[in-house]
């Protein structure tokens, strides 16, 4: 009887795969409006966004107290060409989301952008490192093309959880640029980190030298404080 109990319950938990997945991905970007607000920044949204008629003004980036604020619609990248990294150099911000999960049905990350070359065009690479409010983090890049360095990501006990859904959750989250090596950083540890030689490549990054920024994930809404970039 407990050997029967535990198949049915193994069958019924793999019959709900496919709608997870399946509601994962009927989950579409929700325009808002409002656009950058924020002066001398830029962004730009993902392919299948702007396909699907999404802009830069789908979506709300504002000054908000003693930072800025992002609230998406489309997946977009967005950044400043006066703020640059060249040779060691590290970009950290604070980003606090009010209500996890207050705009998606899923969690979405938001994470550091660095090494932004042709920024806002179609040869544009940059990498970036984004976390979860779930305790997971992706390491990714565009070189024009997406690609990943963690696979579809991790998980780190570094990585803040929010407690339940509509819950705060706040990551502090920085790239670091010493010597050889480029690290992801979260809340103080570093979660990921490779070698130039790895990032430097053919279809990635162009260098790790260049304009830095954040990226947020679509449905997605998130103060950021603290944004910066320095010496490590």
């Amino acid at each position: 009887m407990k050997r029967t109990m535990q198949v049915a319950l193994a069958t019924a938990a793999l019959a709900l795969v496919p709608q997870l997945v399946q509601a994962q991905e009927m989950e579409k970007s929700t325009a808002v409006k409002g656009g950058i607000q924020m002066k001398g920044w830029m962004g730009k949204v993902d392919g299948k966004e702007a396909k699907a008629g999404l802009t830069v003004d789908s979506a709300k980036f504002v000054a908000m107290g003693p930072g800025m604020h992002a609230t998406t619609g489309p997946a977009i990248t967005y950044w400043n060409p006066e703020m640059k990294g060249k040779g060691d150099y590290v970009v950290k911000a604070t980003f606090s989301e009010r209500e996890y999960m207050g705009l998606n049905n899923h969690p979405h990350p938001y994470g550091i952008v660095m090494g932004g070359n042709d920024m806002g065009t179609d040869n544009e690479s940059y990498l970036y490192c984004a976390a979860y409010g779930n305790g997971n983090f992706i390491v990714r890049g565009m070189g024009p093309a997406p690609f990943q360095m963690n696979g579809r990501g991790g998980t780190s006990e570094a990585v803040h959880k929010a407690e339940a859904k509509g819950k705060p959750v706040t990551q502090e989250i920085a790239m670091q640029v010493k010597g050889d090596k480029v690290s992801c950083i979260i809340n103080g540890t570093e979660v990921a980190s490779y070698s130039k030689t790895e990032l430097v490549a053919a279809g990635k990054l162009k260098s790790t030298d260049g304009v830095v920024g954040f990226r947020m994930g679509h449905n997605t809404d998130a103060h950021i404080a603290g944004f910066s970039i320095g010496k490590p």
